[in-house]
Protein backbone atom coordinates (compact mmCIF):
# COMPACT_ATOMS: atom_id res chain seq x y z
CA UNK A 1 0.00 0.00 0.00
CA UNK A 2 2.84 2.57 -1.19
CA UNK A 3 1.35 4.97 -3.67
CA UNK A 4 -1.42 7.61 -1.60
CA UNK A 5 -3.47 9.58 -3.92
CA UNK A 6 -4.13 13.32 -1.84
CA UNK A 7 -7.65 14.21 -3.54
CA UNK A 8 -7.79 18.29 -3.99
CA UNK A 9 -10.34 21.16 -4.48
CA UNK A 10 -10.59 24.60 -4.24
CA UNK A 11 -10.73 26.09 -0.57
CA UNK A 12 -9.33 23.22 1.02
CA UNK A 13 -8.26 24.14 4.50
CA UNK A 14 -4.29 23.61 4.24
CA UNK A 15 -3.63 22.22 7.67
CA UNK A 16 -5.07 18.30 6.72
CA UNK A 17 -3.28 18.69 3.50
CA UNK A 18 0.00 19.77 4.76
CA UNK A 19 -0.98 16.66 7.59
CA UNK A 20 -0.76 14.12 4.42
CA UNK A 21 2.15 15.81 2.65
CA UNK A 22 4.65 15.55 6.04
CA UNK A 23 3.60 12.13 7.17
CA UNK A 24 3.98 10.50 3.27
CA UNK A 25 5.77 13.08 1.15
CA UNK A 26 9.52 12.92 2.74
CA UNK A 27 11.23 10.25 1.04
CA UNK A 28 11.98 8.17 4.08
CA UNK A 29 13.42 4.88 2.48
CA UNK A 30 16.26 4.65 5.69
CA UNK A 31 13.40 3.42 7.24
CA UNK A 32 11.36 1.21 4.93
CA UNK A 33 12.33 1.01 1.19
CA UNK A 34 9.89 1.67 -0.71
CA UNK A 35 8.46 4.07 0.96
CA UNK A 36 5.43 5.97 -0.14
CA UNK A 37 5.05 8.09 -3.41
CA UNK A 38 2.69 10.78 -2.93
CA UNK A 39 0.61 11.99 -5.87
CA UNK A 40 -1.86 14.91 -5.76
CA UNK A 41 -4.73 14.77 -7.83
CA UNK A 42 -7.49 17.20 -8.80
CA UNK A 43 -9.78 18.33 -11.47
CA UNK A 44 -7.44 20.47 -13.02
CA UNK A 45 -3.55 21.39 -12.82
CA UNK A 46 -3.54 23.92 -10.23
CA UNK A 47 -5.84 24.47 -7.05
CA UNK A 48 -6.13 27.49 -4.79
CA UNK A 49 -6.43 26.52 -0.96
CA UNK A 50 -7.21 28.55 2.05
CA UNK A 51 -5.74 31.30 2.45
CA UNK A 52 -5.24 31.72 -1.19
CA UNK A 53 -1.98 28.96 -1.26
CA UNK A 54 -1.82 27.71 -5.36
CA UNK A 55 -0.67 23.87 -5.12
CA UNK A 56 0.21 22.33 -8.18
CA UNK A 57 -1.63 18.96 -8.98
CA UNK A 58 0.18 16.43 -10.86
CA UNK A 59 -2.70 13.74 -11.33
CA UNK A 60 -5.82 14.35 -12.16
CA UNK A 61 -8.78 12.72 -9.68
CA UNK A 62 -9.15 9.23 -11.93
CA UNK A 63 -5.92 8.78 -11.52
CA UNK A 64 -7.13 8.74 -7.65
CA UNK A 65 -8.54 4.70 -8.96
CA UNK A 66 -4.85 3.66 -9.64
CA UNK A 67 -3.75 4.66 -5.71
CA UNK A 68 -3.39 2.20 -3.43
CA UNK A 69 -4.25 4.45 -0.92
CA UNK A 70 -6.63 7.60 -1.24
CA UNK A 71 -6.51 10.16 1.30
CA UNK A 72 -8.90 12.69 1.67
CA UNK A 73 -8.25 16.20 3.83
CA UNK A 74 -10.62 18.46 5.38
CA UNK A 75 -13.04 19.89 2.67
CA UNK A 76 -13.67 23.40 2.33
CA UNK A 77 -15.60 25.44 5.11
CA UNK A 78 -18.17 26.21 2.83
CA UNK A 79 -19.13 22.39 2.17
CA UNK A 80 -20.21 21.65 5.87
CA UNK A 81 -21.15 24.96 7.13
CA UNK A 82 -23.19 26.89 4.44
CA UNK A 83 -24.59 23.33 2.44
CA UNK A 84 -22.27 24.42 -0.48
CA UNK A 85 -21.84 20.64 -2.83
CA UNK A 86 -19.11 19.11 -2.05
CA UNK A 87 -17.75 18.56 -5.96
CA UNK A 88 -19.50 15.67 -7.45
CA UNK A 89 -16.15 14.58 -9.82
CA UNK A 90 -14.66 14.08 -6.23
CA UNK A 91 -17.34 12.20 -4.83
CA UNK A 92 -17.56 9.94 -8.08
CA UNK A 93 -13.23 9.72 -7.92
CA UNK A 94 -13.44 8.55 -4.22
CA UNK A 95 -16.27 5.56 -5.38
CA UNK A 96 -14.52 4.62 -8.01
CA UNK A 97 -11.47 4.25 -6.05
CA UNK A 98 -12.95 2.52 -3.66
CA UNK A 99 -14.65 0.09 -6.03
CA UNK A 100 -11.33 -0.60 -7.86
CA UNK A 101 -9.91 -1.81 -4.28
CA UNK A 102 -8.38 1.30 -2.92
CA UNK A 103 -8.00 2.61 1.33
CA UNK A 104 -9.98 4.89 1.73
CA UNK A 105 -8.78 7.45 4.16
CA UNK A 106 -9.97 10.81 5.37
CA UNK A 107 -8.98 13.35 7.89
CA UNK A 108 -11.48 16.18 9.52
CA UNK A 109 -14.74 16.99 7.56
CA UNK A 110 -13.25 14.52 4.81
CA UNK A 111 -15.66 12.01 6.06
CA UNK A 112 -18.67 13.97 4.75
CA UNK A 113 -16.90 12.97 0.52
CA UNK A 114 -16.44 9.82 1.87
CA UNK A 115 -20.39 9.80 3.20
CA UNK A 116 -21.65 11.34 -0.35
CA UNK A 117 -19.95 8.89 -2.21
CA UNK A 118 -21.94 5.99 0.39
CA UNK A 119 -19.02 4.30 1.56
CA UNK A 120 -19.93 4.96 5.16
CA UNK A 121 -22.88 3.28 5.04
CA UNK A 122 -23.61 1.17 8.10
CA UNK A 123 -19.94 1.95 9.36
CA UNK A 124 -18.70 3.84 12.08
CA UNK A 125 -16.89 6.89 11.51
CA UNK A 126 -15.08 10.09 13.00
CA UNK A 127 -14.88 13.37 12.35
CA UNK A 128 -14.55 16.93 13.90
CA UNK A 129 -17.01 17.05 16.70
CA UNK A 130 -18.22 20.74 15.91
CA UNK A 131 -19.47 19.02 12.26
CA UNK A 132 -20.35 15.53 14.35
CA UNK A 133 -24.10 16.60 14.17
CA UNK A 134 -24.26 17.54 11.00
CA UNK A 135 -22.45 14.33 9.27
CA UNK A 136 -25.59 12.77 11.10
CA UNK A 137 -28.18 14.58 10.44
CA UNK A 138 -27.32 15.04 6.71
CA UNK A 139 -26.32 10.81 6.38
CA UNK A 140 -28.09 9.10 9.54
CA UNK A 141 -26.81 5.79 7.99
CA UNK A 142 -23.55 6.34 9.49
CA UNK A 143 -22.83 5.68 12.52
CA UNK A 144 -20.92 8.79 13.52
CA UNK A 145 -18.73 8.83 16.63
CA UNK A 146 -18.15 12.10 17.75
CA UNK A 147 -15.95 11.05 21.03
CA UNK A 148 -12.54 9.44 19.20
CA UNK A 149 -9.30 10.85 17.09
CA UNK A 150 -9.87 8.14 14.45
CA UNK A 151 -11.82 5.11 13.07
CA UNK A 152 -10.27 2.03 11.55
CA UNK A 153 -12.55 0.38 9.48
CA UNK A 154 -10.73 -1.70 7.34
CA UNK A 155 -10.38 -0.63 3.98
CA UNK A 156 -12.39 2.73 5.27
CA UNK A 157 -10.65 5.18 7.73
CA UNK A 158 -12.01 8.30 9.24
CA UNK A 159 -10.04 10.73 11.40
CA UNK A 160 -11.45 13.51 14.01
CA UNK A 161 -10.19 17.23 13.62
CA UNK A 162 -7.23 19.14 13.17
CA UNK A 163 -3.83 17.16 14.68
CA UNK A 164 -6.27 13.73 15.15
CA UNK A 165 -5.25 13.30 11.24
CA UNK A 166 -2.16 12.86 12.34
CA UNK A 167 -2.29 10.47 14.47
CA UNK A 168 -4.34 8.34 12.04
CA UNK A 169 -1.79 9.30 9.22
CA UNK A 170 0.66 7.12 12.19
CA UNK A 171 -1.69 4.89 12.58
CA UNK A 172 -1.51 3.85 8.94
CA UNK A 173 2.13 3.94 8.42
CA UNK A 174 2.39 1.43 11.63
CA UNK A 175 -0.06 -0.64 9.95
CA UNK A 176 1.71 -0.92 7.12
CA UNK A 177 5.36 -0.81 8.21
CA UNK A 178 5.22 -1.62 11.47
CA UNK A 179 5.51 0.27 15.01
CA UNK A 180 8.78 1.31 15.46
CA UNK A 181 8.97 3.03 11.60
CA UNK A 182 5.66 4.64 13.33
CA UNK A 183 7.72 5.61 15.93
CA UNK A 184 10.72 7.45 14.39
CA UNK A 185 8.52 9.29 11.84
CA UNK A 186 6.98 10.58 15.17
CA UNK A 187 9.87 11.45 16.48
CA UNK A 188 11.23 13.23 13.57
CA UNK A 189 7.91 15.20 13.32
CA UNK A 190 8.90 16.35 17.39
CA UNK A 191 5.46 14.94 18.25
CA UNK A 192 4.92 13.40 21.67
CA UNK A 193 3.88 9.77 22.61
CA UNK A 194 1.09 7.87 20.39
CA UNK A 195 -2.44 8.37 21.17
CA UNK A 196 -5.03 5.33 20.33
CA UNK A 197 -7.82 6.27 18.24
CA UNK A 198 -10.04 5.76 21.37
CA UNK A 199 -9.02 8.54 23.05
CA UNK A 200 -11.21 11.64 23.36
CA UNK A 201 -11.12 14.22 20.74
CA UNK A 202 -12.39 17.20 22.57
CA UNK A 203 -11.04 18.34 25.71
CA UNK A 204 -14.37 19.90 27.64
CA UNK A 205 -12.28 22.62 29.74
CA UNK A 206 -8.94 24.41 29.12
CA UNK A 207 -6.09 22.69 29.92
CA UNK A 208 -3.78 24.73 32.39
CA UNK A 209 -0.40 25.98 30.84
CA UNK A 210 1.44 24.20 33.71
CA UNK A 211 0.12 20.68 32.07
CA UNK A 212 1.97 21.32 29.07
CA UNK A 213 5.17 21.34 30.84
CA UNK A 214 4.37 19.05 33.49
CA UNK A 215 2.48 16.32 31.85
CA UNK A 216 4.23 16.01 28.52
CA UNK A 217 7.69 15.21 30.32
CA UNK A 218 6.17 12.52 32.65
CA UNK A 219 4.47 11.02 29.60
CA UNK A 220 7.83 11.07 27.56
CA UNK A 221 9.96 9.80 31.44
CA UNK A 222 6.83 7.14 31.79
CA UNK A 223 7.71 5.40 27.96
CA UNK A 224 11.23 5.37 28.94
CA UNK A 225 10.12 3.05 32.18
CA UNK A 226 7.80 0.70 31.02
CA UNK A 227 9.20 -2.29 32.35
CA UNK A 228 8.56 -0.99 35.91
CA UNK A 229 5.57 -1.16 38.19
CA UNK A 230 4.61 2.55 37.60
CA UNK A 231 1.96 3.45 39.42
CA UNK A 232 -0.25 6.78 39.76
CA UNK A 233 1.69 8.19 43.06
CA UNK A 234 5.11 7.85 41.12
CA UNK A 235 3.90 9.76 37.73
CA UNK A 236 2.47 12.69 40.44
CA UNK A 237 5.71 12.66 42.11
CA UNK A 238 7.37 13.24 38.39
CA UNK A 239 4.82 15.74 37.84
CA UNK A 240 4.78 17.70 41.65
CA UNK A 241 1.15 17.34 42.24
CA UNK A 242 -0.74 15.21 44.30
CA UNK A 243 -2.11 11.79 42.61
CA UNK A 244 -5.53 13.31 42.72
CA UNK A 245 -4.68 16.61 40.56
CA UNK A 246 -2.87 14.19 38.59
CA UNK A 247 -5.31 11.90 37.58
CA UNK A 248 -7.83 15.10 36.90
CA UNK A 249 -5.32 17.15 34.73
CA UNK A 250 -4.44 13.84 32.94
CA UNK A 251 -8.32 12.77 31.88
CA UNK A 252 -8.68 16.52 31.13
CA UNK A 253 -5.66 16.42 28.88
CA UNK A 254 -5.94 13.16 27.34
CA UNK A 255 -9.51 11.70 27.56
CA UNK A 256 -8.44 8.99 29.22
CA UNK A 257 -7.07 7.24 32.86
CA UNK A 258 -2.97 7.22 33.34
CA UNK A 259 -3.09 3.32 33.75
CA UNK A 260 -4.85 2.65 30.78
CA UNK A 261 -2.73 5.13 28.71
CA UNK A 262 0.04 3.09 30.43
CA UNK A 263 -1.88 -0.52 29.18
CA UNK A 264 -2.12 1.06 25.78
CA UNK A 265 1.84 2.45 25.85
CA UNK A 266 3.08 -1.16 27.42
CA UNK A 267 1.25 -3.11 24.53
CA UNK A 268 2.55 -0.55 21.72
CA UNK A 269 5.97 -1.31 23.15
CA UNK A 270 5.58 -5.11 23.02
CA UNK A 271 4.30 -4.78 19.05
CA UNK A 272 7.34 -3.09 18.38
CA UNK A 273 9.76 -5.67 19.92
CA UNK A 274 7.65 -8.01 18.46
CA UNK A 275 8.62 -6.59 14.64
CA UNK A 276 12.10 -5.91 15.68
CA UNK A 277 13.51 -8.21 18.06
CA UNK A 278 13.58 -12.20 17.81
CA UNK A 279 12.57 -12.23 21.93
CA UNK A 280 11.20 -14.55 23.59
CA UNK A 281 7.57 -13.75 24.37
CA UNK A 282 7.63 -13.94 28.12
CA UNK A 283 10.85 -11.37 27.85
CA UNK A 284 8.71 -9.10 26.09
CA UNK A 285 6.04 -8.96 28.02
CA UNK A 286 9.27 -8.00 31.10
CA UNK A 287 10.48 -5.29 29.36
CA UNK A 288 7.34 -3.98 28.11
CA UNK A 289 6.13 -4.29 31.37
CA UNK A 290 3.37 -6.23 31.17
CA UNK A 291 4.68 -8.98 33.06
CA UNK A 292 4.07 -12.67 31.65
CA UNK A 293 3.59 -14.08 28.66
CA UNK A 294 -0.07 -15.09 29.68
CA UNK A 295 -0.70 -11.21 30.63
CA UNK A 296 0.99 -9.97 27.22
CA UNK A 297 -1.02 -12.39 24.87
CA UNK A 298 -4.37 -11.56 27.03
CA UNK A 299 -3.35 -7.47 26.71
CA UNK A 300 -2.07 -7.99 23.28
CA UNK A 301 -4.99 -10.53 21.67
CA UNK A 302 -7.73 -7.98 23.51
CA UNK A 303 -6.84 -5.08 21.71
CA UNK A 304 -5.20 -6.07 18.41
CA UNK A 305 -7.59 -9.29 17.17
CA UNK A 306 -4.41 -11.40 17.06
CA UNK A 307 -2.07 -13.38 19.40
CA UNK A 308 1.47 -12.30 20.18
CA UNK A 309 3.17 -15.03 18.14
CA UNK A 310 0.92 -15.16 15.33
CA UNK A 311 1.20 -10.74 15.08
CA UNK A 312 4.73 -11.93 14.72
CA UNK A 313 4.97 -13.87 12.16
CA UNK A 314 2.51 -12.35 9.80
CA UNK A 315 4.82 -9.31 10.39
CA UNK A 316 7.81 -11.07 9.26
CA UNK A 317 5.81 -13.01 6.58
Amino acid sequence: MRTVGVALVDDMPLFELAIAAEVFGPSRTDLADPWYELRFCAAKPETRTEFGFRHHAGHSLDALKDADTVLVPALPYACVQTGQPIPANLVSAIREAADAGARIVSLCTGAFALAAAGLLDGRRAATHWMYAATLAMLHPQVQVDASVLYVDDGQVLTSAGRSAGIDLCLHVVRNDLGAHVANEVARRMVLPAHRGGGQAQYVSATVPETDDAGLGPVLHWATRHLDQPLTVEQLARQAGVSPRTFVRRFHEATGTTPLQWLLDQRVLHARSLLESTDLPIGLIGERSGLGSAANLRRHFTLRLGTAPTDYRRAFRE
